[in-house]
C-alpha cells in the first residue's frame, strides 16, 4: 500500500458516502462481555508464525502456494465453507501470476453480513531495506498479522457462534505495486490486485453492510489512527469501532484524531465493490514514513509482532461483531 500526500479533513458530509448506518459510539447498550468468546492472542501469534516459516508468499513461488493451501485448511476446518477465488493477472513487471482469494464464510444463509478481511501475500521485494532491496520479504506484520487475527477469531467462534453472518475474504497479490525507479513502465494501480479483482467479481450471496480490513496490526507500540480513506467512506463505522476500543481501555493503540488517507484494499471495495469498508492500519502522524520503520525491509519478521496489539484488535473486534444484529 502507499499513502496519499495530505491529511483529509473531513466534515460530516462524508456521511453521506456510507451506504450503511452502524452505531455510533453513543449508542452502545453494554454488551455483556461474559457472553462474547476470549480471543486467543497466542493462537494468533501462532498463525502468524505459521505463514513466516513458509517464507516469502511471493505468487508463483512455491511457498505462496503451500501457505494458500494451509490457509485453506484452517478456515475449512472453523468455517462453515471455504474455497479459493482465482484468477490471473498481470502485475508492473510485465509477469503474469495466478492468484487466490481465500474466501470463507460464517453462517452463510444470513442475510445479515459483514466482511473481514486482510491480505496474505507478502512483498517481492524489499525496497525499502538498504542492504538488500531485491530479494522478497517474509512479512510477518504486513500481511500474516491481519490473516492471524482474523484466523483466531474464527477459532473463538467455536466456542460460541455469533448470529451475525460473516463474509472473510483474504486477498492475494496486494503487495506486488510498483517500486519507485523500477525501470518499468508506470502501471496505474498496481497494488491490490486481488481485492481489485474481487471487487470486480464479488463472492458474496447477500449484501455486506460493511467491512473491516486489518493490516500491520500486530507491530509493538502499534497505533490506529482514523484512517482517511475509512473516514470517507464509512466514517459511522470507525466511531463505532474506535468507540469500543475506547470502551475496553485500548485507547494507547486506537487513536483518535484522523490519519493519512492510505491507497490499501479497501479502497477498491469502497470504490468498485460500492462495500463501505474501513482500514485498521498501523500508521504514524510524524516521521519520513507513515509506517513503521521495518516497513518492505527485511526487519519485518517476527521480531515485530507483539501480541499485546493482536489482543487488542482481536478482542474490540469480537465486541463489535457479537453486538451487531
Amino acid at each position: 500500500m502507499k499513502v496519499f500526500v495530505f491529511l483529509l479533513f473531513l466534515s460530516l458530509t462524508f456521511s453521506s458516502c456510507q451506504f450503511f448506518e452502524s452505531k455510533t459510539e453513543t449508542q452502545d447498550q453494554g454488551l455483556d462481555l461474559t457472553k462474547i468468546p476470549k480471543f486467543n492472542k497466542d493462537l494468533a501469534y501462532q498463525y502468524i508464525e505459521k505463514q513466516v516459516s513458509f517464507g516469502p508468499r511471493v505468487p508463483s513461488m512455491a511457498s505462496h502456494q503451500a501457505c494458500a493451501e494451509w490457509i485453506l485448511s484452517v478456515l475449512k476446518a472453523s468455517a462453515d465453507t471455504a474455497y479459493f477465488q482465482e484468477f490471473e493477472t498481470k502485475t508492473y513487471d510485465q509477469k503474469t501470476h495466478k492468484g487466490k482469494n481465500i474466501i470463507a464464510k460464517i453462517n452463510p444463509q444470513n442475510p445479515v453480513r459483514i466482511m473481514l478481511s486482510a491480505h496474505w501475500d507478502t512483498r517481492p521485494v524489499a525496497d525499502q531495506d538498504p542492504k538488500d532491496p531485491k530479494k522478497p520479504i517474509l512479512g510477518a506484520n504486513d500481511g500474516a498479522s491481519g490473516v492471524g487475527v482474523i484466523l483466531a477469531l474464527i477459532e473463538s467462534f467455536k466456542e460460541k457462534k455469533p448470529a451475525i453472518g460473516i463474509d472473510i475474504v483474504l486477498f492475494d497479490i496486494e503487495d506486488y505495486g510498483q517500486p519507485e525507479n523500477s525501470g518499468f513502465p508506470e502501471m496505474q494501480d498496481s497494488y491490490c490486485l486481488g481485492s481489485q479483482y474481487w471487487s470486480k467479481n464479488k463472492t458474496n450471496d447477500f449484501p455486506i453492510r460493511y467491512g473491516v480490513l486489518l493490516d500491520m496490526v500486530g507491530g509493538f507500540n502499534a497505533t490506529f489512527y482514523k484512517e482517511g480513506t475509512s473516514m470517507m467512506f464509512a466514517p459511522n463505522l470507525v466511531h463505532r469501532i474506535w468507540g469500543i476500543a475506547s470502551d475496553m481501555g485500548y485507547s494507547s493503540y486506537f487513536k483518535s484524531q484522523v490519519g493519512p488517507a492510505i491507497t490499501d484494499d479497501h479502497s477498491y471495495v469502497n470504490s468498485i465493490g460500492q462495500i463501505p469498508m474501513i482500514d485498521i492500519i498501523h500508521l504514524n502522524k510524524e516521521g519520513e514514513s507513515a509506517f513503521a520503520h521495518y516497513w518492505h525491509t527485511h526487519k519485518d519478521d517476527m521480531s515485530s509482532v507483539d501480541k499485546n496489539a493482536l489482543d487488542a484488535v482481536g478482542n474490540v473486534l469480537l465486541y463489535w461483531i457479537f453486538d451487531e444484529n
